[in-house]
């Protein structure tokens, strides 16, 4: 049964006072049923679609935990006078003003309040993120060109 005779059996369907139609040729079974409302139901059983199982991969996290928790007090530590500046919105990080331009910041530098760190493009608008602290960057969250999210972390200053 091709889709063009599918659909003629639903017009029909839809046309009469037919409740629910059921055909089975072969391997084939088509049922329509309508609803109180007179719209349409359609099922068409099909082949199983395969299942997919993810590869247990317990063993490389359970090793990374333990290092990633030694690791953490130290940052946490360091962390505790940082500010984060925070995407304002959902679009594409942008390090400089041009393919070819240099960094509106790099690890290292200080930036006043106001002034442009990075750019988000959002639908085909390229956006100037200005910081809203005084300090030193000292790390750059997020790679450039890559996708971010609204409020993800972007840098860290240092105030």
């Amino acid at each position: 049964m091709d889709f063009k005779q599918i659909q003629e059996l639903v017009k029909m369907v839809n046309k009469s006072n037919i409740s629910e139609l059921s055909i089975e040729q072969d391997k084939f079974k088509i049922t329509i049923k309508q609803k109180d409302n007179e719209q349409p139901v359609y099922t068409v059983p099909a082949v199983a679609a395969p299942v997919y199982q993810p590869i247990p991969q317990a063993a490389p996290a359970t090793q990374a935990a333990p290092a990633a928790a030694a690791e953490a007090p130290k940052a946490e530590a360091k962390a505790d006078n940082l500010v984060t500046i925070k995407s304002p919105m959902i679009g594409t990080f942008y390090r400089s003003p041009g393919p070819d331009k240099p960094s509106f910041v790099n690890v290292g530098d200080d930036v006043t309040s106001g002034k442009v760190v990075c750019i988000i493009e959002a639908m085909k608008l390229f956006n100037e993120i200005e910081s809203e602290v005084s300090g030193k960057i000292v790390k750059v969250l997020v790679d450039d060109a890559s996708p971010v999210e609204y409020d993800q972390p972007l840098f860290l200053v240092e105030p």
